[in-house]
């Protein structure tokens, strides 16, 4: 990430505000150009219009004046929007702004991931051929590695986020070890199906060959990257999340509420906005501002709370550490990671 003072001090004034969303994910597209074996994205795009980059644009000065911090942008594959240069760009004007790809694109839009301020490249494995059947692509793996290797040399502040399942988890350790040692942070995502009918935006499809089986063999993954967290840089994953994972894995504990529409929230490829991507559209990005401190609204949060629907990662972490409280957790958690995902720059 690449923050200017001022945009450090923006960012620092809206982190310390009440009642405010912080957090969003914005699913800017359903084109995929891969087959993920855990995903449902791609088995569902039929032509479907998108938000103009003037819209986009429009929607990101509105969650700017709500008084948002993160933006994380994806699909799909958003790198597949002939505009992304321009949205990418704009937003990292104002937000911390993350970008996902699978590493078919990251390296043809390399000049517009120059303003972004972190690149996360899906990567589950290092065995090629394991990760090629994964994606249902041959050469996905190479295109992947290849793509973090040039970005990182290119001074890009990149990552790689892999998504465990049971066919990688005995291999997350090493997995880990190679490439905290070469200087790029891991972002880990945890293999997840939708529960619900019909979600706002479908992505996690069911599949038995993914689904954990040996949760203790999980709850030994989660204490190691806590020893390991102590030892080195570039584990982007807070203490408090993987205790909390642990205790879900282990015992079924969930002591977390969800905090959709309140510390986060999700926005489409046409602007409507849900709490998470399982939950039905209840507004868009532009007429949010006016309903969002509704009675309408609080009923909804009261709802999302007592929902236990999923675990996926995100919505947790912005669940445990929502609010003027969990940002501070997360800056004190992840300072020593500062030097590798904060290289500031003078404007």
């Amino acid at each position: 990430m690449r923050l200017s003072s001022r945009k450090v001090l923006s960012l620092f004034k809206r982190s310390l505000a009440f009642n405010k969303p912080h957090h969003v994910q914005w699913m800017l597209t359903r084109r995929c150009n891969y087959r993920c074996k855990s995903c449902d994205v791609w088995r569902n795009q039929k032509p479907t219009a998108e938000l103009s980059t003037e819209e986009v644009i429009a929607g990101l000065n509105v969650l700017r004046k709500m008084g948002v911090i993160e933006i994380v942008l994806s699909g799909g594959n958003p790198l597949l929007r002939e505009d992304i240069g321009e949205i990418i760009e704009y937003a990292s004007r104002y937000f911390i702004t993350t970008i996902y790809d699978n590493g078919s694109q990251a390296v043809r839009k390399i000049n517009a991931l120059q303003k972004a301020d972190f690149v996360a490249i899906s990567l589950d494995t290092m065995n090629e051929k394991k990760y090629d059947y994964l994606k249902g692509v041959h050469g996905a793996w190479k295109n992947a590695v290849n793509a973090v290797q040039t970005l990182h040399t290119q001074g890009i502040t990149v990552g790689v986020s892999p998504t465990i399942s049971q066919l990688n988890m005995h291999e997350i350790m090493d997995f880990t070890d190679h490439f905290t040692e070469r200087g790029i942070p891991v972002v880990y995502c945890l293999y997840q199906h939708d529960t619900l009918e019909q979600p706002m935006f479908q992505i996690g499809e069911k599949n038995k060959e993914l689904e954990i089986m040996d949760n203790e063999a999980l709850a030994k993954i989660w204490d190691a990257l806590i020893e390991k967290k102590q030892k080195c840089q570039g584990i982007l994953i807070t203490r408090k999340m993987l205790n909390t994972l642990k205790g879900l894995y282990l015992n079924g504990q969930r002591p977390w509420e969800c905090k959709a529409l309140q510390s986060f929230f999700t926005i489409d490829p046409l602007g409507k906005v849900a709490g998470c991507h399982l939950q039905n559209p209840v507004t868009t990005v532009f007429d949010l501002p006016e309903v969002w401190n509704s009675q309408k609204f609080e009923s909804l949060r009261k709802m999302y709370r007592e929902c236990k629907s999923c675990s996926y990662m995100c919505y947790m972490f912005y669940s445990l550490h929502a609010n003027v409280q969990g940002n501070i957790e997360i800056i004190r958690d992840q300072w020593k990671n500062a030097k590798i995902v904060l290289p500031t720059r003078r404007h």
